[in-house]
């Protein structure tokens, strides 16, 4: 394997690595959409994901959905692992919790392929419940872990700004 197929196989793990995001099939009914836009790596789409909140503009305490659509096959595993990979890069330093949150993300996302949907709903509550492809496939009760994992697409430390502007359709 050549010095340019190592770069774009390892370009191709990190973006299996990327968390995304979920179905609007499971969006609750009273949830609007916000913003919307394709997460890019080079010249890769990625997957498209769409913020649904109960009012314009977005508010981090109520309740929201975010739902990505994938463009790329992608193992439930790779997912789970780049989520901690993009968590830890936020600021978060708590690698026990990181490993739990990591070992509940195995057991939660399945492998998706193209045009397949994950999303995930920030409750009321603070916990996060997942669908893939609007059916349930867990939850985690934990607030603090909803707020650092949607803070991957998010927080104003994003490592896609551009996509959080869409999604906050601030561009």
């Amino acid at each position: 394997m050549n010095l340019v197929q190592k770069i774009l196989k390892v370009g191709l793990v990190w973006l299996a690595l990327i968390p995304v995001s979920w179905s609007s099939s499971a969006v609750p009914a009273n949830q609007v959409l916000v913003g919307k836009g394709v997460y890019t790596v080079l010249f890769w789409e990625v997957y498209q994901a769409e913020l649904f909140a109960e009012s314009r503009p977005w508010q981090s305490n109520q309740e929201y959905s975010l739902t990505l659509t994938y463009l790329r096959n992608f193992e439930g595993k790779a997912i789970a692992q780049r989520s901690v990979e993009e968590i830890r890069g936020l600021g978060f330093k708590d690698e026990q919790k990181l490993k739990t949150w990591l070992e509940v993300m195995l057991e939660i996302f399945p492998d998706v392929g193209e045009g397949e949907s994950l999303t995930g709903v920030r409750q009321a509550s603070g916990s996060t419940a997942f669908f893939k492809d609007g059916e349930a496939i867990g939850r985690i009760e934990d607030p603090e872990f909803s707020r650092w994992f949607f803070g991957i697409w998010l927080d104003e430390n994003t490592s896609a700004p551009q996509l959080r502007l869409q999604l906050l359709g601030q561009s």
